[in-house]
């Protein structure tokens, strides 16, 4: 093996690798390509946390009934959960330099991969088109603040947009393709930019928050007292923190493949995750309770606090804080999988570039802003896919750490010969397949007797359980496999 002299960032060359499983953004990463430090984690965390939507799930938790002390505990333990199951899930793409479509060769082979790569490539491109959208508004607003009488084009509907809509929203799609389409370091660069940027108006707004209430509003209850056991509560609440990452709990190696050694990966890990999200919160909660005893009501959109300030100098400065905080959580958690995930399917024909590219197109067919506009259609959606990710994760996990004891031919990641231990049966591994069918329909049945209220905070736990579920039966199928003996590569 060798350094690729033309891959951006620098690649090894695998002899012998089939082309339908191998090209230079598929290949393992070279020590000189591995640029993350602990900081660019860190960064990349804040982008996935600092946006619209985590502002409004951090200040949710704040209305589940219980007590700040609660709260805050339940955080603790949610989101230190979370730490530890991204270091496991990331590490065997950090010692192979693996994106997450190849990683997932080791449990469902070299052609089962595909399977899972394109589940979590739908839930990606769904939420790409959303997120798009979401920025696409606030764009709206900045335009309408500049130029007021952009407002007249905003009362015709073309395909549910108006004009002005159609105009923000492909502004907004332009805009982040230019950006994600210059490759994996510029995106660095850019979510090295995105994550503290969005700190600083936070504060801002923490601190214009307590100049007009002072902290008496931090002793407000937002929320009446929870029935029943706050331990109940507290522990549903922290699973909704885990459910929260369930995405990035699967793709997180597509990142951690280029940190420069375990722990960069570990230390950036733990400031974007328990250190960032607390803070994080604590601004959230500040604000939020904040709001009512300024403006008479709890606001958990923080777009809309912006515009109550009814300042156009703040409004402009906010709404471009959370254009750029938009764009940072779609880098993240909805852009760089399915690239990989849509380029993993023909290598040979599809690069990374051309996979963001199908990405960003599919989001516009997927039509998200009538996908938003019917919460039936979310609910299904997140019940269906968001089920099957957290089998997935425990496949992969009980794989690599039981399965495989953290050893893997590097060589056979990339190898169609029936000889290599990845091959299973025709490049597909039937006993992970039966392993995440069966699992999947556990998952799923918990997540739709929960959103039907038969089985309270059910659909919380489906992540976790069905987790459970995967990883112990792929255990039990594979547990007569014997493992291929390694080489020691890229380690």
């Amino acid at each position: 093996m060798a350094s690729s002299p033309h891959a951006t960032p620098p690649t090894l060359v695998i002899t012998g690798a089939h082309p339908q499983l191998y090209s230079q953004d598929l290949a393992p990463t070279a020590p000189e390509g591995r640029t993350w430090g602990a900081f660019s984690l860190f960064a990349m965390w804040m982008s996935d946390v600092h946006s619209v939507g985590g502002y409004t799930f951090a200040a949710s938790l704040f209305f589940l009934g219980l007590t700040g002390w609660e709260v805050l505990i339940s955080m603790i333990v949610g989101i230190t959960a979370v730490y530890f199951l991204m270091n496991l899930i990331g590490r065997p793409s950090l010692k192979y330099g693996i994106p997450f479509p190849v990683a997932a060769r080791m449990s469902f082979g070299v052609m089962g991969a595909n399977l899972a790569a394109v589940l979590r490539g739908i839930v990606g491109i769904v939420w790409y088109g959303v997120q798009t959208y979401f920025a696409s508004k606030a764009v709206q607003a900045l335009a309408i603040t500049l130029y007021p009488a952009a407002a007249d084009y905003t009362h015709n509907d073309i395909f549910g947009l108006s004009t002005l809509g159609w105009m923000s929203f492909l502004f907004m799609w332009i805009f982040q393709l230019l950006i994600f389409l210059r490759g994996m370091e510029s995106i660095r660069r850019f979510i090295d930019f995105c994550g503290p940027v969005v700190y600083v108006v936070m504060f801002a707004l923490a601190l214009w928050i307590l100049s007009q209430t002072g902290f008496s509003s931090l002793s407000l209850q937002l929320a009446p007292p929870a029935e029943g056991s706050s331990l109940t509560h507290m522990a549903n609440a922290s699973m909704l923190i885990v459910a929260y990452f369930a995405a990035l709990l699967l793709n997180f190696g597509d990142f951690s493949r280029f940190s420069r050694d375990e722990k960069a990966m570990k230390v950036g890990n733990f400031l974007g995750l328990p250190v960032n999200f607390i803070v994080f919160a604590i601004i959230v909660v500040i604000v939020t309770a904040g709001t009512v005893q300024v403006f008479g009501e709890a606001i958990l959109d923080p777009v809309a606090i912006v515009e109550r300030i009814n300042n156009p100098w703040v409004v402009i400065l906010g709404s471009i804080t959370f254009i750029v905080a938009t764009m940072g959580i779609n880098i993240v958690a909805n852009f760089v999988s399915p690239a990989y995930d849509i380029a993993n399917l023909f290598p040979e024909k599809i690069n990374f570039r051309l996979g963001g590219l199908i990405t960003s197109i599919l989001s516009v067919l997927v039509c998200p802003w009538l996908f938003v506009s019917s919460p039936q259609a979310i609910t299904i959606f997140v019940s269906i896919f968001g089920a099957v990710l957290g089998p997935i994760f425990g496949i992969m996990i009980a794989d690599y750490y039981l399965v495989k004891r953290q050893q893997v031919v590097l060589e056979d990641l990339y190898t169609m010969s029936p000889e290599g231990s990845l091959y299973f049966d025709g490049g597909w591994n039937s006993r992970a397949l039966i392993a995440l069918a069966i699992s999947s329909v556990f998952s799923i049945g918990l997540s739709v007797l929960g959103a039907t209220g038969m089985i309270p905070n059910g659909g919380d736990w489906g992540w976790l359980l069905g987790a459970l579920a995967g990883g112990a039966v792929h255990y039990v199928l594979m547990r007569k496999v014997v493992d291929t003996v390694p080489v020691v590569a890229n380690a």
